[in-house]
Protein backbone atom coordinates (compact mmCIF):
# COMPACT_ATOMS: atom_id res chain seq x y z
CA UNK A 1 0.00 0.00 0.00
CA UNK A 2 1.47 3.69 -0.93
CA UNK A 3 1.45 6.76 1.32
CA UNK A 4 -1.39 7.90 0.04
CA UNK A 5 -3.21 4.42 0.38
CA UNK A 6 -1.97 4.54 4.00
CA UNK A 7 -3.01 7.73 4.71
CA UNK A 8 -6.72 7.50 3.87
CA UNK A 9 -6.65 4.13 6.76
CA UNK A 10 -6.54 7.14 8.71
CA UNK A 11 -9.55 8.91 6.81
CA UNK A 12 -12.39 5.54 6.95
CA UNK A 13 -13.25 6.33 10.76
CA UNK A 14 -14.84 9.67 9.56
CA UNK A 15 -16.53 8.73 6.22
CA UNK A 16 -19.57 10.27 7.93
CA UNK A 17 -18.52 13.23 8.63
CA UNK A 18 -17.18 13.64 5.45
CA UNK A 19 -20.02 12.71 3.43
CA UNK A 20 -21.79 15.90 5.07
CA UNK A 21 -18.88 18.00 4.43
CA UNK A 22 -19.34 16.85 0.66
CA UNK A 23 -22.93 17.96 0.82
CA UNK A 24 -21.51 21.49 1.75
CA UNK A 25 -19.07 21.65 -0.58
CA UNK A 26 -21.32 20.56 -3.39
CA UNK A 27 -23.79 23.34 -2.18
CA UNK A 28 -20.72 25.60 -2.57
CA UNK A 29 -20.28 24.57 -6.16
CA UNK A 30 -23.40 24.96 -7.30
CA UNK A 31 -23.80 28.98 -5.52
CA UNK A 32 -20.70 29.55 -6.80
CA UNK A 33 -21.60 28.38 -10.58
CA UNK A 34 -25.29 30.31 -9.81
CA UNK A 35 -23.41 33.72 -9.19
CA UNK A 36 -21.79 33.10 -12.90
CA UNK A 37 -24.76 32.02 -14.53
CA UNK A 38 -26.46 35.74 -13.26
CA UNK A 39 -24.02 38.24 -14.76
CA UNK A 40 -25.74 37.06 -18.43
CA UNK A 41 -29.46 38.00 -16.92
CA UNK A 42 -28.03 40.91 -14.96
CA UNK A 43 -26.11 42.17 -18.06
CA UNK A 44 -28.72 41.71 -21.17
CA UNK A 45 -32.55 41.76 -19.06
CA UNK A 46 -31.59 44.79 -16.53
CA UNK A 47 -28.96 46.99 -18.53
CA UNK A 48 -29.57 46.50 -22.31
CA UNK A 49 -33.48 45.36 -22.27
CA UNK A 50 -34.07 47.30 -18.72
CA UNK A 51 -36.41 44.51 -17.77
CA UNK A 52 -37.73 45.63 -14.07
CA UNK A 53 -39.05 42.41 -12.81
CA UNK A 54 -35.97 41.51 -13.41
CA UNK A 55 -34.68 44.39 -11.36
CA UNK A 56 -36.07 43.40 -8.38
CA UNK A 57 -35.18 39.34 -8.79
CA UNK A 58 -32.05 39.44 -9.77
CA UNK A 59 -30.76 41.20 -6.79
CA UNK A 60 -32.97 39.50 -4.18
CA UNK A 61 -32.28 35.70 -6.02
CA UNK A 62 -27.69 37.22 -5.24
CA UNK A 63 -28.35 37.90 -1.78
CA UNK A 64 -29.78 34.18 -1.32
CA UNK A 65 -27.50 32.68 -3.26
CA UNK A 66 -24.46 34.19 -0.98
CA UNK A 67 -26.41 33.77 2.15
CA UNK A 68 -26.50 29.72 1.29
CA UNK A 69 -23.07 29.24 -0.01
CA UNK A 70 -21.56 30.99 2.99
CA UNK A 71 -23.93 28.75 4.98
CA UNK A 72 -22.44 26.08 3.52
CA UNK A 73 -19.11 26.96 3.45
CA UNK A 74 -19.16 27.98 6.77
CA UNK A 75 -20.13 24.11 7.58
CA UNK A 76 -17.84 22.43 5.20
CA UNK A 77 -15.01 24.91 6.46
CA UNK A 78 -15.74 23.66 10.12
CA UNK A 79 -16.63 19.61 9.63
CA UNK A 80 -13.50 19.32 7.24
CA UNK A 81 -10.86 20.98 10.10
CA UNK A 82 -12.33 18.72 12.64
CA UNK A 83 -11.95 15.67 10.67
CA UNK A 84 -8.37 17.22 9.96
CA UNK A 85 -7.66 17.29 13.06
CA UNK A 86 -8.53 14.09 14.35
CA UNK A 87 -6.96 12.25 11.58
CA UNK A 88 -3.30 14.45 12.94
CA UNK A 89 -4.36 13.55 16.49
CA UNK A 90 -5.05 9.98 15.46
CA UNK A 91 -1.76 9.79 13.58
CA UNK A 92 0.26 11.38 16.64
CA UNK A 93 -1.03 8.72 19.22
CA UNK A 94 -0.14 5.93 16.66
CA UNK A 95 3.07 7.21 16.14
CA UNK A 96 3.92 7.68 20.04
CA UNK A 97 2.57 4.65 21.06
CA UNK A 98 4.17 2.52 18.88
CA UNK A 99 7.61 4.60 19.63
CA UNK A 100 6.67 3.57 23.12
CA UNK A 101 6.56 -0.12 22.29
CA UNK A 102 10.10 -0.47 19.92
CA UNK A 103 13.14 -1.89 22.25
CA UNK A 104 15.81 -0.17 23.95
CA UNK A 105 18.01 -0.91 20.71
CA UNK A 106 15.97 1.90 18.65
CA UNK A 107 16.36 4.78 21.21
CA UNK A 108 20.20 3.71 21.51
CA UNK A 109 20.65 4.80 17.74
CA UNK A 110 18.04 7.41 17.18
CA UNK A 111 18.87 11.12 18.55
CA UNK A 112 16.44 12.27 20.91
CA UNK A 113 15.64 15.38 18.56
CA UNK A 114 14.83 13.39 15.67
CA UNK A 115 12.32 11.39 17.52
CA UNK A 116 10.78 14.99 18.79
CA UNK A 117 11.07 16.25 15.47
CA UNK A 118 9.18 13.52 13.93
CA UNK A 119 6.25 13.80 16.43
CA UNK A 120 5.55 17.46 16.12
CA UNK A 121 7.33 19.08 13.16
CA UNK A 122 6.74 15.98 10.77
CA UNK A 123 3.17 15.45 12.42
CA UNK A 124 2.29 19.38 11.48
CA UNK A 125 3.43 18.76 8.04
CA UNK A 126 1.27 16.07 7.57
CA UNK A 127 -1.79 17.84 9.01
CA UNK A 128 -1.47 20.50 6.38
CA UNK A 129 -1.25 17.99 3.58
CA UNK A 130 -4.53 16.09 4.69
CA UNK A 131 -6.50 19.29 6.01
CA UNK A 132 -5.59 21.22 2.60
CA UNK A 133 -5.75 17.95 0.54
CA UNK A 134 -9.49 16.47 1.55
CA UNK A 135 -10.70 20.11 2.05
CA UNK A 136 -9.07 22.04 -0.79
CA UNK A 137 -9.73 19.09 -3.66
CA UNK A 138 -13.51 18.21 -2.63
CA UNK A 139 -14.40 21.96 -2.26
CA UNK A 140 -12.40 22.92 -5.65
CA UNK A 141 -12.85 19.67 -7.81
CA UNK A 142 -17.12 20.29 -7.42
CA UNK A 143 -16.63 24.15 -7.88
CA UNK A 144 -14.26 23.44 -11.20
CA UNK A 145 -17.43 20.82 -11.88
CA UNK A 146 -19.92 23.76 -11.77
CA UNK A 147 -18.59 26.78 -13.12
CA UNK A 148 -17.05 24.05 -15.98
CA UNK A 149 -20.67 23.21 -16.70
CA UNK A 150 -21.66 27.46 -17.01
CA UNK A 151 -18.60 27.78 -19.02
CA UNK A 152 -19.76 25.48 -22.12
CA UNK A 153 -23.21 26.45 -21.52
CA UNK A 154 -22.54 29.91 -22.33
CA UNK A 155 -20.27 29.43 -25.08
CA UNK A 156 -18.71 25.77 -26.36
CA UNK A 157 -16.62 27.72 -28.75
CA UNK A 158 -15.04 29.50 -26.65
CA UNK A 159 -14.78 26.96 -23.61
CA UNK A 160 -13.25 24.71 -26.65
CA UNK A 161 -10.53 27.40 -26.91
CA UNK A 162 -10.03 27.96 -23.15
CA UNK A 163 -9.35 24.62 -22.26
CA UNK A 164 -6.75 23.80 -24.63
CA UNK A 165 -4.42 25.61 -22.20
CA UNK A 166 -5.22 23.79 -18.76
CA UNK A 167 -3.70 21.28 -19.40
CA UNK A 168 -0.54 22.72 -20.22
CA UNK A 169 -1.03 24.44 -16.34
CA UNK A 170 -0.64 20.52 -15.11
CA UNK A 171 3.37 20.57 -16.06
CA UNK A 172 4.48 23.25 -13.43
CA UNK A 173 1.44 22.41 -10.92
CA UNK A 174 3.82 18.47 -11.53
CA UNK A 175 7.71 19.91 -11.85
CA UNK A 176 7.42 22.56 -8.26
CA UNK A 177 5.80 19.87 -6.81
CA UNK A 178 8.49 17.43 -7.15
CA UNK A 179 11.00 19.55 -6.09
CA UNK A 180 9.04 20.94 -3.40
CA UNK A 181 9.13 17.09 -1.92
CA UNK A 182 12.54 16.92 -2.08
CA UNK A 183 13.51 20.47 -0.29
CA UNK A 184 10.94 19.51 2.21
CA UNK A 185 12.83 16.09 3.07
CA UNK A 186 15.52 18.26 3.21
CA UNK A 187 14.25 20.93 5.66
CA UNK A 188 13.08 18.40 7.71
CA UNK A 189 16.08 16.12 8.47
CA UNK A 190 17.81 19.87 9.20
CA UNK A 191 14.86 20.60 11.99
CA UNK A 192 15.82 16.81 13.48
CA UNK A 193 19.15 17.97 13.50
CA UNK A 194 18.69 21.44 15.54
CA UNK A 195 16.13 19.51 17.53
CA UNK A 196 18.57 17.12 18.75
CA UNK A 197 21.29 20.18 19.15
CA UNK A 198 18.59 22.00 21.09
CA UNK A 199 18.01 18.86 23.35
CA UNK A 200 21.41 18.20 23.99
CA UNK A 201 22.71 21.59 25.11
CA UNK A 202 19.87 22.52 27.31
CA UNK A 203 19.50 18.95 28.86
CA UNK A 204 23.15 19.17 29.49
CA UNK A 205 23.56 22.99 29.68
CA UNK A 206 25.27 22.31 33.51
CA UNK A 207 28.08 21.05 31.50
CA UNK A 208 28.30 23.63 28.90
CA UNK A 209 28.84 26.21 31.25
CA UNK A 210 31.27 24.36 34.07
CA UNK A 211 33.49 24.06 30.19
CA UNK A 212 32.72 27.62 29.57
CA UNK A 213 31.33 25.81 26.55
CA UNK A 214 28.61 28.50 25.33
CA UNK A 215 30.12 30.44 22.50
CA UNK A 216 30.91 26.56 21.10
CA UNK A 217 27.45 25.71 21.07
CA UNK A 218 25.88 28.42 20.24
CA UNK A 219 28.16 27.93 16.74
CA UNK A 220 26.82 24.86 16.21
CA UNK A 221 23.49 25.84 15.96
CA UNK A 222 24.29 28.71 14.13
CA UNK A 223 25.50 26.34 11.52
CA UNK A 224 22.86 24.33 11.51
CA UNK A 225 20.10 27.40 11.73
CA UNK A 226 21.77 28.62 8.93
CA UNK A 227 21.86 24.84 6.98
CA UNK A 228 18.03 25.13 7.78
CA UNK A 229 17.84 28.57 6.34
CA UNK A 230 18.85 27.72 3.40
CA UNK A 231 17.06 24.69 2.50
CA UNK A 232 13.60 26.90 3.54
CA UNK A 233 14.71 29.81 1.44
CA UNK A 234 14.67 26.98 -2.03
CA UNK A 235 11.20 25.83 -0.84
CA UNK A 236 9.76 29.39 -0.07
CA UNK A 237 11.75 30.00 -4.02
CA UNK A 238 9.25 27.23 -5.47
CA UNK A 239 6.33 28.25 -3.77
CA UNK A 240 7.08 32.34 -4.49
CA UNK A 241 7.56 31.18 -8.22
CA UNK A 242 4.66 29.18 -8.74
CA UNK A 243 2.13 31.75 -8.55
CA UNK A 244 3.32 34.08 -11.24
CA UNK A 245 4.10 31.30 -13.58
CA UNK A 246 -0.01 29.86 -12.97
CA UNK A 247 -0.82 33.20 -13.72
CA UNK A 248 1.12 34.25 -16.70
CA UNK A 249 0.24 31.33 -18.35
CA UNK A 250 -3.74 31.74 -17.56
CA UNK A 251 -3.43 35.37 -18.79
CA UNK A 252 -2.33 34.27 -22.18
CA UNK A 253 -5.12 31.94 -21.83
CA UNK A 254 -7.43 34.76 -20.96
CA UNK A 255 -6.17 37.29 -23.99
CA UNK A 256 -6.53 34.92 -26.20
CA UNK A 257 -10.93 34.19 -24.81
CA UNK A 258 -11.24 37.67 -24.52
CA UNK A 259 -10.19 38.26 -28.38
CA UNK A 260 -11.93 35.16 -29.90
CA UNK A 261 -15.51 35.94 -27.63
CA UNK A 262 -15.39 39.92 -28.38
CA UNK A 263 -15.44 38.86 -31.99
CA UNK A 264 -18.31 37.13 -31.67
CA UNK A 265 -19.96 39.77 -30.11
CA UNK A 266 -18.85 41.96 -32.31
CA UNK A 267 -20.20 40.18 -35.62
CA UNK A 268 -23.63 39.37 -33.94
CA UNK A 269 -22.92 35.49 -32.80
CA UNK A 270 -22.95 36.17 -28.92
CA UNK A 271 -24.62 38.90 -26.86
CA UNK A 272 -22.97 40.96 -24.08
CA UNK A 273 -24.09 39.21 -20.82
CA UNK A 274 -23.85 35.79 -22.30
CA UNK A 275 -19.61 36.68 -22.81
CA UNK A 276 -19.12 38.50 -19.65
CA UNK A 277 -21.59 35.47 -17.79
CA UNK A 278 -18.91 32.91 -19.88
CA UNK A 279 -15.99 35.22 -18.88
CA UNK A 280 -17.14 35.43 -14.94
CA UNK A 281 -17.31 31.28 -14.88
CA UNK A 282 -13.78 31.17 -16.48
CA UNK A 283 -12.29 34.03 -14.17
CA UNK A 284 -13.87 32.41 -11.48
CA UNK A 285 -12.51 28.82 -12.87
CA UNK A 286 -9.43 29.86 -12.91
CA UNK A 287 -9.04 30.37 -9.31
CA UNK A 288 -9.67 27.09 -7.76
CA UNK A 289 -7.31 25.35 -10.50
CA UNK A 290 -4.65 28.21 -9.35
CA UNK A 291 -5.64 26.61 -5.81
CA UNK A 292 -5.34 22.79 -6.54
CA UNK A 293 -1.20 24.31 -7.58
CA UNK A 294 -1.38 25.37 -3.81
CA UNK A 295 -2.82 22.38 -2.41
CA UNK A 296 -0.51 20.47 -4.36
CA UNK A 297 2.65 22.47 -2.78
CA UNK A 298 0.83 21.26 0.61
CA UNK A 299 0.67 17.25 -0.45
CA UNK A 300 3.75 17.05 -1.63
CA UNK A 301 5.15 18.28 1.79
CA UNK A 302 3.10 16.28 3.79
CA UNK A 303 3.98 13.32 1.58
CA UNK A 304 7.73 13.82 2.51
CA UNK A 305 6.93 14.30 5.90
CA UNK A 306 4.44 11.11 5.57
CA UNK A 307 7.57 9.04 4.48
CA UNK A 308 9.75 9.96 7.26
CA UNK A 309 6.53 8.91 9.73
CA UNK A 310 5.77 5.92 8.35
CA UNK A 311 9.69 4.79 8.26
CA UNK A 312 9.28 4.61 11.83
CA UNK A 313 6.19 2.90 12.58
CA UNK A 314 7.33 0.50 9.92
CA UNK A 315 9.89 -0.33 12.69
CA UNK A 316 9.24 -3.57 13.99
CA UNK A 317 10.33 -3.77 17.99
CA UNK A 318 13.28 -6.63 18.24
CA UNK A 319 11.83 -7.38 22.01
CA UNK A 320 8.38 -8.36 21.52
CA UNK A 321 6.08 -11.29 22.87
CA UNK A 322 5.33 -14.11 21.46
CA UNK A 323 2.18 -15.52 20.12
CA UNK A 324 1.51 -18.11 22.98
CA UNK A 325 3.69 -16.09 25.50
CA UNK A 326 2.13 -16.59 28.87
CA UNK A 327 2.57 -14.64 32.21
CA UNK A 328 5.05 -15.48 34.39
CA UNK A 329 4.64 -16.27 37.71
CA UNK A 330 7.11 -15.19 41.33
CA UNK A 331 10.28 -16.31 41.04
CA UNK A 332 10.15 -19.17 43.72
CA UNK A 333 13.28 -20.94 43.11
CA UNK A 334 16.11 -19.72 40.82
CA UNK A 335 17.15 -17.51 37.97
CA UNK A 336 19.49 -19.06 35.64
CA UNK A 337 22.11 -17.65 32.99
CA UNK A 338 23.00 -20.24 30.96
CA UNK A 339 25.69 -20.28 28.18
CA UNK A 340 24.77 -17.05 27.61
CA UNK A 341 26.63 -14.45 25.05
CA UNK A 342 25.49 -11.25 23.79
CA UNK A 343 26.78 -9.16 20.55
CA UNK A 344 26.07 -5.30 20.41
CA UNK A 345 26.39 -4.28 16.83
CA UNK A 346 28.78 -6.87 16.49
CA UNK A 347 30.71 -6.52 19.35
CA UNK A 348 30.35 -9.24 21.47
CA UNK A 349 29.71 -7.92 25.30
CA UNK A 350 28.95 -11.22 27.18
CA UNK A 351 30.65 -14.86 26.41
CA UNK A 352 29.76 -18.23 28.34
CA UNK A 353 27.91 -16.59 31.23
CA UNK A 354 27.14 -19.60 33.27
CA UNK A 355 25.36 -17.92 36.68
CA UNK A 356 22.75 -19.58 39.06
CA UNK A 357 21.02 -17.08 41.29
CA UNK A 358 18.72 -18.83 44.21
CA UNK A 359 15.29 -16.92 44.81
CA UNK A 360 15.89 -14.16 48.01
CA UNK A 361 19.89 -14.60 47.19
CA UNK A 362 21.26 -11.31 47.14
CA UNK A 363 24.05 -11.42 44.38
CA UNK A 364 26.51 -8.47 43.85
CA UNK A 365 28.18 -8.08 40.40
CA UNK A 366 31.61 -6.38 40.10
CA UNK A 367 34.22 -5.44 37.45
CA UNK A 368 36.10 -2.43 35.47
CA UNK A 369 34.14 -0.46 32.96
CA UNK A 370 32.85 -1.68 30.19
CA UNK A 371 33.16 -5.23 31.47
CA UNK A 372 29.21 -6.00 30.76
CA UNK A 373 27.87 -5.70 34.53
CA UNK A 374 24.79 -3.36 33.49
CA UNK A 375 24.46 -5.57 30.21
CA UNK A 376 23.80 -8.81 32.13
CA UNK A 377 20.63 -7.00 33.74
CA UNK A 378 19.47 -5.42 30.70
CA UNK A 379 19.48 -8.83 29.85
CA UNK A 380 17.23 -10.50 32.78
CA UNK A 381 15.04 -7.19 32.12
CA UNK A 382 14.85 -8.00 28.15
CA UNK A 383 15.80 -4.68 27.40
CA UNK A 384 17.79 -6.88 24.66
CA UNK A 385 17.49 -10.42 23.78
CA UNK A 386 20.52 -12.89 24.18
CA UNK A 387 22.48 -13.45 20.94
CA UNK A 388 23.41 -17.14 22.96
CA UNK A 389 22.11 -19.27 25.60
CA UNK A 390 18.88 -18.47 27.42
CA UNK A 391 17.85 -16.95 30.71
CA UNK A 392 15.27 -19.26 32.80
CA UNK A 393 13.38 -18.26 36.14
CA UNK A 394 12.13 -21.20 37.66
CA UNK A 395 13.40 -23.12 34.33
CA UNK A 396 11.02 -21.13 32.36
CA UNK A 397 12.74 -19.30 29.46
CA UNK A 398 11.93 -15.22 29.73
CA UNK A 399 11.64 -14.99 26.11
CA UNK A 400 8.66 -17.46 26.21
CA UNK A 401 6.92 -15.59 28.66
CA UNK A 402 5.37 -11.67 28.12
CA UNK A 403 7.17 -8.98 28.56
CA UNK A 404 5.16 -7.31 30.52
CA UNK A 405 4.72 -10.05 33.31
CA UNK A 406 8.43 -10.04 33.77
CA UNK A 407 9.12 -6.49 34.06
CA UNK A 408 6.30 -6.71 36.67
CA UNK A 409 8.15 -8.77 38.60
CA UNK A 410 11.27 -6.73 38.63
CA UNK A 411 12.23 -3.08 40.57
CA UNK A 412 15.05 -1.35 39.73
CA UNK A 413 17.26 1.78 41.17
CA UNK A 414 19.75 3.18 38.34
CA UNK A 415 22.79 5.08 38.75
CA UNK A 416 21.33 7.87 36.09
CA UNK A 417 18.16 8.58 37.98
CA UNK A 418 15.21 9.35 35.81
CA UNK A 419 12.52 11.50 37.13
CA UNK A 420 9.52 13.37 35.55
CA UNK A 421 8.61 16.77 35.24
CA UNK A 422 5.82 15.82 38.11
CA UNK A 423 4.65 15.75 41.94
CA UNK A 424 6.89 14.18 44.40
CA UNK A 425 3.96 11.72 45.08
CA UNK A 426 3.30 10.81 41.31
CA UNK A 427 7.11 9.96 40.70
CA UNK A 428 7.21 7.14 44.01
CA UNK A 429 3.99 5.88 42.53
CA UNK A 430 5.15 5.86 39.14
CA UNK A 431 5.14 1.88 39.09
CA UNK A 432 1.36 1.85 40.41
CA UNK A 433 -0.22 4.90 40.21
CA UNK A 434 -2.96 3.21 42.20
CA UNK A 435 -0.86 3.16 45.58
CA UNK A 436 -2.69 5.33 48.46
CA UNK A 437 -0.96 8.27 49.87
CA UNK A 438 -0.11 6.28 53.29
CA UNK A 439 1.87 3.30 51.11
CA UNK A 440 3.88 6.66 49.85
CA UNK A 441 4.58 7.92 52.44
CA UNK A 442 5.65 4.44 54.16
CA UNK A 443 8.28 4.22 51.18
CA UNK A 444 9.64 7.59 51.09
CA UNK A 445 10.53 6.78 55.10
CA UNK A 446 12.38 3.49 54.39
CA UNK A 447 14.13 5.11 51.83
CA UNK A 448 14.91 8.42 53.77
CA UNK A 449 13.30 10.67 51.61
CA UNK A 450 10.42 11.71 53.81
CA UNK A 451 11.61 14.72 55.83
CA UNK A 452 13.57 16.57 52.87
CA UNK A 453 9.86 15.81 50.98
CA UNK A 454 8.06 17.32 53.76
CA UNK A 455 10.33 20.58 54.34
CA UNK A 456 9.73 21.22 50.42
CA UNK A 457 7.05 23.71 49.49
CA UNK A 458 4.07 21.79 49.49
CA UNK A 459 5.59 18.54 50.53
CA UNK A 460 4.44 15.53 48.28
CA UNK A 461 2.54 17.58 46.04
CA UNK A 462 5.62 19.56 45.04
CA UNK A 463 6.67 19.18 41.35
CA UNK A 464 10.42 18.92 40.60
CA UNK A 465 11.05 19.87 37.76
CA UNK A 466 12.31 18.27 34.78
CA UNK A 467 14.74 15.44 35.87
CA UNK A 468 14.28 16.41 38.98
CA UNK A 469 15.90 19.84 38.39
CA UNK A 470 14.50 21.33 42.25
CA UNK A 471 16.32 18.15 44.46
CA UNK A 472 19.93 17.60 44.96
CA UNK A 473 21.36 14.42 43.65
CA UNK A 474 21.22 12.85 46.47
CA UNK A 475 16.91 13.45 46.88
CA UNK A 476 16.76 12.21 43.48
CA UNK A 477 18.25 9.07 44.46
CA UNK A 478 16.27 9.07 47.13
CA UNK A 479 12.90 8.97 45.68
CA UNK A 480 14.11 6.85 42.72
CA UNK A 481 14.65 4.31 45.85
CA UNK A 482 11.32 5.18 47.25
CA UNK A 483 9.97 4.20 43.54
CA UNK A 484 11.33 0.55 43.46
CA UNK A 485 10.40 0.34 47.34
CA UNK A 486 6.85 0.76 46.23
CA UNK A 487 6.62 -0.90 43.60
CA UNK A 488 7.40 -4.33 46.16
CA UNK A 489 8.79 -6.61 43.25
CA UNK A 490 10.09 -10.03 43.85
CA UNK A 491 13.16 -9.15 42.22
CA UNK A 492 15.37 -6.17 42.94
CA UNK A 493 17.81 -4.38 40.91
CA UNK A 494 20.32 -1.72 42.18
CA UNK A 495 22.40 -0.66 39.53
CA UNK A 496 24.64 2.41 41.52
CA UNK A 497 21.91 2.69 43.51
CA UNK A 498 23.63 4.71 46.46
CA UNK A 499 26.67 6.61 43.92
CA UNK A 500 24.56 10.10 44.53
CA UNK A 501 24.55 10.05 48.40
CA UNK A 502 26.58 11.81 51.00
CA UNK A 503 27.81 9.08 53.55
CA UNK A 504 25.49 9.98 56.12
CA UNK A 505 22.34 9.80 53.70
CA UNK A 506 23.86 6.35 51.92
CA UNK A 507 23.87 4.99 55.79
CA UNK A 508 20.44 5.58 56.25
CA UNK A 509 19.41 4.22 52.91
CA UNK A 510 21.33 1.36 53.13
CA UNK A 511 19.14 0.81 56.43
CA UNK A 512 15.87 0.67 54.33
CA UNK A 513 17.26 -0.82 51.53
CA UNK A 514 17.96 -3.89 53.67
CA UNK A 515 14.55 -4.23 54.56
CA UNK A 516 13.60 -3.96 51.44
CA UNK A 517 16.23 -6.76 50.25
CA UNK A 518 14.77 -9.32 52.47
CA UNK A 519 13.24 -11.93 51.37
CA UNK A 520 14.22 -10.76 47.77
CA UNK A 521 16.20 -11.71 45.11
CA UNK A 522 18.38 -9.24 44.90
CA UNK A 523 21.12 -8.02 41.69
CA UNK A 524 23.54 -5.33 43.33
CA UNK A 525 25.60 -3.70 40.72
CA UNK A 526 28.26 -1.53 42.97
CA UNK A 527 31.37 1.05 42.85
CA UNK A 528 31.70 0.84 46.29
CA UNK A 529 32.81 -2.37 47.44
CA UNK A 530 32.17 -1.41 50.98
CA UNK A 531 28.48 -1.67 50.48
CA UNK A 532 28.38 -5.68 49.41
CA UNK A 533 30.29 -6.82 52.07
CA UNK A 534 27.22 -8.80 53.44
CA UNK A 535 25.98 -10.18 49.84
CA UNK A 536 25.13 -13.98 49.76
CA UNK A 537 27.83 -13.89 46.54
CA UNK A 538 29.89 -11.82 44.70
CA UNK A 539 30.75 -12.07 40.65
CA UNK A 540 33.84 -10.49 39.25
CA UNK A 541 33.04 -9.59 35.63
CA UNK A 542 35.72 -9.03 33.04
CA UNK A 543 35.95 -8.52 29.01
CA UNK A 544 32.55 -10.01 29.30
CA UNK A 545 32.94 -13.11 31.60
CA UNK A 546 32.96 -14.07 34.78
CA UNK A 547 36.41 -14.35 36.42
CA UNK A 548 35.87 -14.78 39.39
CA UNK A 549 33.07 -15.53 42.41
CA UNK A 550 32.60 -16.02 46.03
CA UNK A 551 32.10 -14.33 49.62
CA UNK A 552 33.68 -11.03 50.22
CA UNK A 553 35.79 -12.72 52.35
CA UNK A 554 36.68 -15.37 50.14
CA UNK A 555 37.49 -12.69 47.41
CA UNK A 556 39.16 -10.72 49.93
CA UNK A 557 42.74 -12.51 49.17
CA UNK A 558 46.30 -11.46 47.37
CA UNK A 559 46.37 -12.07 43.84
CA UNK A 560 42.69 -12.14 43.33
CA UNK A 561 41.09 -9.20 40.73
CA UNK A 562 38.59 -8.85 43.48
CA UNK A 563 41.29 -7.60 46.01
CA UNK A 564 43.03 -5.40 43.68
CA UNK A 565 39.94 -3.82 42.69
CA UNK A 566 39.29 -3.51 46.73
CA UNK A 567 43.10 -1.89 47.11
CA UNK A 568 42.51 0.14 44.67
CA UNK A 569 39.47 1.94 45.85
CA UNK A 570 40.32 2.09 49.06
CA UNK A 571 43.65 3.27 48.77
CA UNK A 572 41.51 6.27 46.55
CA UNK A 573 39.98 6.69 49.88
CA UNK A 574 42.68 7.16 52.19
CA UNK A 575 41.95 4.06 53.73
CA UNK A 576 45.14 2.31 55.64
CA UNK A 577 44.67 -0.58 54.19
CA UNK A 578 48.32 -1.67 52.72
CA UNK A 579 48.76 -1.36 48.99
CA UNK A 580 50.47 -4.42 47.91
CA UNK A 581 49.22 -4.58 44.30
CA UNK A 582 50.84 -2.09 42.48
CA UNK A 583 48.11 -1.35 40.67
CA UNK A 584 46.67 1.55 38.67
CA UNK A 585 45.04 4.03 41.27
CA UNK A 586 42.36 5.32 38.93
CA UNK A 587 38.58 4.53 40.89
CA UNK A 588 36.93 1.96 39.39
CA UNK A 589 33.87 2.33 37.14
CA UNK A 590 31.07 -0.31 37.60
CA UNK A 591 29.74 -0.43 34.23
Amino acid sequence: MGIYGRLLQFVKPYGLKLSGAMFCMVIVAVMTAAVAFLVKPVMDDIFINKDILKLKLVPLVLIGVYIIKGVADYGRSYIMSYVGQRIINDLRNKLYRHIQSLSLSFFTKTPTGVIISRITNDVNSVQGAVTNAITGILKDFFTIIGLVGVVFYRDWRSACIAFLFFPLLSFPIMKFGKKLRKFSTKSMKSIGNLTTLLHESITGIRIVKAFGMEEYESNRFFTENWRLFKVLMKRFKIRALSSPVMETMGGIGGAIVIWYGGYRVITGHSTPGSFFSFMAALFMLYEPVKRLNGVNLAVQEGIAAAVRIFSILDVVPEIRDKAQASAIPPVSREIEFKNISFKYENELVLRNINLKVKSGEVLAIVGPSGGGKSTMVDLLLRFYDVTGGKITIDGQDIRDVTIKSLRAQISMVTQQTILFDDTVKNNIAYGDTDKSEEEIIKAAKTANAHDFIQMATGGYDAVIGEQGIKLSGGERQRISIARAILKNSPILVLDEATSSLDTESEREVQKGLQNLIRGRTTFIIAHRLSTIKNADRIVVVSRGEIIEEGRHEDLLKPGTYYYKLYQAQFRDDNDDIPDKTGISRQPVDSR
